[in-house]
């Protein structure tokens, strides 16, 4: 297609919107007529990365295959686009700060004094471009993070206003801004909107196409008076209202043709319609899944935030489509579970899937959960701390090791089954215990695992610092808990599964970041199908 076009995509009025949900639905439209399409996240806090955060404040951590931790909006993106993301489509304020003081340290800038323009709008226009230069996509669609009119966003929004100047046709603003319906008054308000415009304006973007966000039908009328007031043709004013699903978002955009208008406005031929087949029959597909009676799936963790478990919901999602049942996920809160209630809180779910997380928060209701499951025979997926809890459990209550602990929990723990391992230091980039990123995992033929993958050696990504310790191995595979996944270079253990039950599996790594709408994944269609079958 010869130069890279990029596509900004900016908030105004109220943070939450959908930024992310927009820019996978212009990428997968873009797509869908052929064109190379990735995605990247500017977040405007100052943290290098979301690892640290709590996920009440910033929903889940996502981890791309090369190991980075990164904002939630990239699962959106990977789930939509069926691309697999890496470091540099997530860049945080934190980032950008950290790699110009480092020049600054080594002596780059010969000596000058370091000022938001040029030097931060410099590196953010160097990490908005990188992704164009190295890999040749025909579109690099940038989301900003945040709300235009906060303090933080004016460097990345100075950058945009540079690079639309430098680049011309082959730069576009997209702004997304919310109309809000006032009950008492029985009208939709477009003031929030033009004032949101007028913000932007006065750092000198003027935007190309706007999506207005609302929970009602916006008539013409209102669309050719925001047109009016905001300098936009009429056609460019495009409409987001409340979906059954996310994912009818980009056939909502394309009945609007919005992929047509940035087509249009970028000098590019309109072309053949979007090739959305494959995507229409998953919508399809779903529509007669949610006519079922629901299966309820138990999610038992400590978060209870839709966001702080993003992916896992929408994986459970994609299975129960592709296994044409609506699954219901019915967050369990593990701090509350007690021996006492634990029988009324997973009465009447089929299937029971333990989270992950860190620290000593909410464990103990794990295991009284995976006890339960276990001899109740409910199907059970745990996955990374929620396999830890599985082996955990497993060792108090039938090895009868009654002081089994990860060390992460009791560091004097004599019976220490979740450890950090000597073989783990190995094979962890530049020494630290963290595990992160993409690892190879051989399967043991017959397993539960092996079925469901229907292949031998799988790659999974992992975000976690402790280990199943194996000098416990044998007796666990004695008393009937089987290692079925090991990492062919360490010997670590990635997955284990009691054979005699339904459906017990644990894995050390995270299969939900791999699901996505068109290839959902293996593990999670086994288990919701082993919930229907229960």
């Amino acid at each position: 297609m010869g130069e890279t076009k990029y596509i900004f995509v900016t908030g105004g009025v109220a943070s939450s919107l959908g930024k992310g949900i927009i820019s996978s639905s212009i990428g997968k439209l873009l797509q869908a007529r052929g064109y190379s399409v990735t995605i990247q996240k500017f977040d405007p806090y100052i943290n290098i990365d979301p690892g640290t955060l709590n996920p009440y404040e910033h929903g889940e951590c996502y981890v791309t295959v090369d190991g980075h931790e990164a904002d939630l909006d990239l699962g959106h993106y990977e789930r939509y686009l069926g691309i697999e993301t890496t470091k540099a489509n997530n860049i945080t304020t934190g980032r950008i700060y950290k790699s110009v003081i480092d020049k600054e340290r080594r002596g780059d800038y010969l000596g000058k004094t370091i000022q938001i323009i040029p030097h931060i709008t410099d590196e953010i226009k160097r990490n908005v471009k990188l992704l164009g230069s190295k890999n040749q996509f025909d579109f690099v669609i940038t989301e900003i993070g945040g709300t235009v009119g906060d303090i933080e966003s004016l460097p990345y929004l100075e950058s945009i206003r540079q690079l639309k100047w430098e680049l011309g046709k082959n730069a576009l603003c997209v702004h997304l801004t919310y109309v809000p319906y006032l009950k008492a008054a029985g009208e939709l308000k477009t003031k929030p909107t033009q004032h949101s415009v007028k913000e932007l304006q006065s750092v000198g973007i003027q935007p190309d196409i706007l999506v207005l966000r609302s929970e009602y039908e916006l008539g013409m009328g209102l669309r050719r008076k925001v047109a009016q007031f905001c300098n936009v043709d009429e056609k460019s004013v495009v409409q987001s209202i409340d979906a059954a699903t996310i994912y009818e978002v980009p056939l909502l955009m394309q009945e609007q043709g919005l992929d047509e208008t940035i087509l249009t406005k970028m000098g590019l031929p309109i072309g053949n319609q979007p090739e959305l087949g494959p995507w229409r029959s998953f919508l399809d597909r779903r529509e007669k899944a949610e006519e079922t009676d629901p299966i309820h799936i138990a999610l038992v963790g400590k978060y209870d935030l839709q966001d702080a478990y993003k992916s896992i919901r929408e994986a459970l999602s994609h299975a129960g489509v592709y296994n044409d049942r609506k699954v219901k996920v019915d967050f369990v809160d593990s701090e509350k579970l007690t021996d006492e209630n634990v029988a009324e809180a997973l009465e009447g779910k089929a299937g029971v899937l333990i989270g992950p997380g860190f620290g000593q928060r909410g464990i103990d209701g794990k295991f009284v959960a995976l006890k339960y499951a276990r001899t109740q025979d409910i199907p059970t997926f745990g996955i990374c701390l929620g396999m830890q809890c599985m082996a955990i459990e497993f060792a108090r209550n039938v090895l009868n090791l009654s002081d089994a602990n990860s060390r992460e929990m009791d560091a004097k723990t004599p019976n220490n089954v979740i450890d950090i391992m000597e073989e783990q230091k190995a094979i962890t980039s530049m020494g630290g215990t963290m595990r992160l990123g993409a690892y190879e995992c051989a399967l043991e033929p017959g397993s539960n695992a092996y079925e469901a993958y229907g292949k031998e050696i799988i790659k999974e990504r992992h975000r976690h610092r402790y280990e199943f310790n194996n000098d416990f191995k044998d007796r666990y595979e004695a008393a009937g808990m089987q290692c079925t996944g090991i990492n062919p270079e360490s010997g670590l253990v990635e997955i284990v599964e009691i054979p005699k039950l339904k459906w017990f599996v644990g894995t050390q790594f995270h299969p939900e970041y791999s699901s996505t709408v068109l290839n959902p994944h293996p593990l999670f269609l086994s288990f919701v199908k082993a919930a229907i079958n229960q």
